[in-house]
């Protein structure tokens, strides 16, 4: 590891507090122990939760909404008692949005720290390559919004809160067909991401299946910052929309590009599009455009309100889908603990597993035999800057 990723990890792994104050998304705060409330036993070693996110890096408000979202919960399980008879606390490390910072950062938590869990990664990639650090280590790992299938396959200790690409896919791709009724689209995918190229098959695969034709295939890698080749010839196979399985990073750039060039066409993109940074980057060059994501603040739901409220007066702002789905992620693992005979790691796995109707604020969660969650998405249209809601599609 270099020495500056080395000084930026130590920076960060500390106490996180359960309580933190507003933390503005693009610059987070330096993270302080947990608070205990009243309730919560004193005197005890805490129970260690560990968190790899994108702290910093170019999607910094996936690692941020994650990080507050857990902080949240262990506060509210703190203030209910702890678990066992001991508070929890959270150790984060920053994965800077690359594979390899996330997988040291795992392997910290694990042989330093002693986490009895870890939660993260947000993007796919970062995930896998944790993934073979907890599996190896027999350390339960919950991710919140990685979808990409091989996730999970890493092995029995790794769990995921989200639906998967091949659904996500086949939503978009159904939306597309039968709610938009449109015949003809091209892709444009990051081919440096797992995420996004396996997002990008299941939506080619099950559009053409329903009849669709999928004229027209570019690439681009991550941090690119010009996409006016591929969106020339693109153009050229004269699609009625176009399919953008990215990050909300790129996607802003390329919605603006996209205008600039005159394609005035719907953009259909999946849940990494989800942070308020997109509407920022991409502006009125989104509108119109549709994704789709694990929740819509739209619902509804008291349960799901609530925590809405909880959170914005927490962090003075409304919780994206990754936030929501981190909240989930802690307070299944929680639940988990509680249940488990002790917090060993085969024995809190195997409570994870057995995990069934989770009354989570993104929906209800039963975990299959793969250990993904099994559970609906929904669409959002970007309209006057915002999402909102269109309509919820099950398995």
């Amino acid at each position: 590891m270099r020495r500056t990723s080395s000084l930026l990890l130590t920076a960060l792994a500390v106490l996180v507090a359960a309580c933190e104050k507003k933390a503005p998304p693009a610059a987070p705060p330096a993270a302080a122990p947990a608070a205990a409330s009243k309730q919560t036993p004193s005197g005890s070693e805490p129970i260690l939760v560990g968190q790899v996110g994108s702290l910093t890096g170019s999607e910094a408000t996936f690692g941020v909404s994650a990080r507050q979202g857990i902080s949240l919960a262990l506060q509210e399980a703190n203030a209910a008692g702890g678990v066992k008879g001991q508070p929890l606390a959270l150790r984060a490390y920053d994965s800077q949005g690359k594979p390899e910072e996330a997988a040291q950062a795992a392997s910290r938590l694990i042989n330093q720290d002693h986490v009895v869990v870890i939660l993260g990664e947000a993007a796919s990639s970062n995930s896998m390559a944790m993934a073979d650090k907890a599996q190896a280590a027999g350390v339960p790992m919950i991710t919140p919004t990685s979808t990409n299938p091989a996730v999970t396959r890493k092995g029995d200790y790794i769990f995921r809160v989200c639906f998967i690409d091949p659904f996500q896919g086949e939503v978009m791709a159904r939306f597309a067909h039968d709610n938009l009724h449109l015949e003809r689209v091209a892709v444009l995918q990051d081919n440096k991401s797992a995420y996004s190229v396996g997002l990008a098959d299941e939506f080619r695969r099950k559009f053409t299946e329903l009849g669709g034709s999928v004229l027209s295939t570019e690439s681009y890698s991550k941090g690119d910052t010009d996409f006016r080749a591929q969106l020339t010839t693109l153009k050229k196979a004269r699609p009625e929309a176009l399919f953008i399985p990215g990050y909300y990073t790129d996607v802003g750039i390329i919605a603006r590009q996209a205008r600039e060039l005159g394609l005035t066409l719907p953009l259909l993109g999946g849940d990494g599009w989800d942070s308020t940074r997109l509407f920022e980057l991409g502006g009125e060059a989104l509108e119109g455009s549709y994704y789709s994501n694990h929740y819509s603040e739209e619902n509804p739901d008291p349960t799901l309100q609530a925590f809405i409220a909880r959170y914005k007066a927490a962090y003075g702002q409304v919780p994206d889908g990754v936030g929501a789905l981190a909240y989930d992620a802690a307070r299944l693992a929680i639940d988990a603990m509680k249940r488990a005979p002790d917090l060993s790691g085969p024995a809190l796995r195997d409570a994870i597993a057995a995990t069934r109707d989770f009354p989570g604020v993104g929906g209800s969660i039963t975990l299959d035999a793969n250990r993904d969650a099994v559970k609906q998405a929904v669409i959002l249209k970007v309209e006057g800057g915002k999402a909102r809601f269109v309509t919820a599609l099950k398995p």
